[in-house]
């Protein structure tokens, strides 16, 4: 065995040499891409049928069925003299009447790039064969063959997930991480992409090619500077419209002026008001009124509100005393909150003390990390609403060009300590999902800043 191996995977292989026991001698391997197809087969004819003539071949789109023919019988027979003109299985048993090749196990990587005529050569071979011959192939999908046993390649679990890393990578996260178990999640017991996890970044060095053209992207745009551009001319055009539509019309704006004597007269019933106002040329108005004769465009009848005009010039004075005595009464209660957060922001104004204090803490500490923001305000915010202004510390660092403020709690010396204290933190605190970071990360964090 060259490499360490999952128990999933062992079992896998001795499940398909159980299958060439039974006499089943053509095996298909069937699973996507990055499962590890590969890697199964080189186990496989490393391990099993010791005492065998062994061939592993890694096809490939280049190679033609006249490359491979020779391939295979060459490793095969020891002197063996191909005849181009004859097919695989023809040239096999031709030989096989020659020289013995003894017990053989050839191991195909790549099916899905030999031809129909080949594949059934192959099968042709494995029913009919003078000698004990065992086929296996490995393909990313399902190849044109009657009588092959097909065996599929399962994905990972996550335990398996994890012991394939943890082969690989020193230092893994926590499992309470986030950013692990969404990294373990969309992986999808996929081994080639858990081995392209960075353990400094945080971030698989997956690239993904974009498949929208890029004359798609310039289409988009232009199209959506042209229908700007329609929609400016029309909204000039409209507003030039407007104007000129509603400008050729003039109309005459007269004003209707009602004395004071009127409006302060108690004795002066409502209804002699209301006749008062729909007929201004009557002889009710004194000598101090001012009454200008309304134009055609207004001889609507018209409703004046003197109740409301009275009511608005005679406001008490109490309404006005009890917004006094409001605004009086809710002073006190803004002091006390403009002291908690001036508290909170020169705890987060102030990096320098906070930096030293995790300098001098044990690098083999931990804490639990409760908030990381790229807005010095959200922290502040934070730490009011569950009141840590005296239970919390906070240090900057840089991540892509950005300033991070993070909020952790506490400092325990071992795993443990730091886990009973999760337990104990608010629930709005832990639907967060907090986690443990140590003191050696931490100050590699503040040290990007100096950078």
């Amino acid at each position: 065995m060259q490499l360490q191996i999952l128990p999933s995977r062992a079992a896998l292989v001795d499940r398909i040499a159980l299958q060439f026991e039974y006499g089943q001698n053509l095996i298909v391997l069937l699973g996507t891409s990055g499962l590890g197809k590969s890697y199964m087969l080189e186990t496989f004819i490393t391990d099993k049928y010791t005492e065998f003539n062994k061939v592993f071949v890694q096809t490939s789109a280049k190679m033609t069925d006249t490359q491979l023919m020779s391939n295979l019988l060459e490793q095969s027979f020891k002197t063996p003299l191909v005849d181009h003109n004859l097919t695989l299985s023809e040239n096999f048993f031709q030989l096989s009447q020659q020289q013995s090749c003894g017990p053989c196990l050839w191991v195909l990587d790549g099916g899905r790039n030999l031809s129909e005529e080949f594949l059934s050569e192959l099968e042709l071979l494995a029913k009919n064969s003078p000698s004990t011959l065992y086929i296996m192939l490995a393909s990313s999908s399902k190849l044109p063959l009657n009588n092959a046993v097909e065996i599929y390649l399962e994905p990972l679990t996550l335990s398996e997930s994890k012991q394939l890393m943890g082969w690989y990578f020193k230092d893994l996260p926590y499992d309470e991480d986030p950013v692990f178990q969404a990294f373990l999640t969309e992986a999808h017991g996929n081994p080639s992409l858990l081995l392209a996890w960075q353990a400094n970044d945080h971030v698989a060095d997956v690239v993904v090619k974009d498949k929208v053209s890029w004359r798609l992207h310039l289409l988009i745009l232009m199209l959506i500077i042209m229908f700007l551009i329609i929609g400016f001319l029309y909204k000039s055009d409209m507003t030039q419209w407007w104007q000129q539509y509603y400008q050729q019309e003039q109309v005459e704006v007269s004003t209707t002026a009602i004395s004071v004597k009127q409006i302060t007269e108690s004795s002066l019933e409502k209804d002699n008001v209301k006749s008062a106002l729909s007929t201004p040329n009557s002889s009710t108005f004194g000598a101090d009124e001012v009454i200008a004769e309304p134009s055609i465009a207004e001889r609507k009848p018209l409703h004046n509100d003197v109740p409301a005009i009275m009511q608005s010039l005679t406001k008490p004075k109490e309404s006005i005393d009890i917004v006094a005595s409001n605004d009086r009464e809710s002073t006190p209660v803004i002091e006390p909150l403009a002291k908690v957060s001036k508290q909170i922001t020169n705890k987060t104004s102030q990096p320098e003390s906070e930096k030293q204090w995790y300098l001098k803490q044990p690098e083999a500490n931990i804490v639990i990390q409760l908030l990381a923001v790229t807005q010095q305000q959200v922290s502040v915010q934070f730490i009011a609403q569950y009141k840590l202004q005296n239970t919390v510390h906070i240090y900057q660092t840089k991540r892509n060009n950005k300033a991070w403020w993070v909020i952790t709690y506490g400092s325990f010396e071992n795993l443990s300590d730091a886990t009973l204290a999760m337990k104990n933190l608010p629930i709005g605190i832990l639907k967060n999902k907090p986690f443990y970071k140590r003191i050696n990360k931490i100050k590699q964090e503040i040290a990007l800043l100096d950078q």
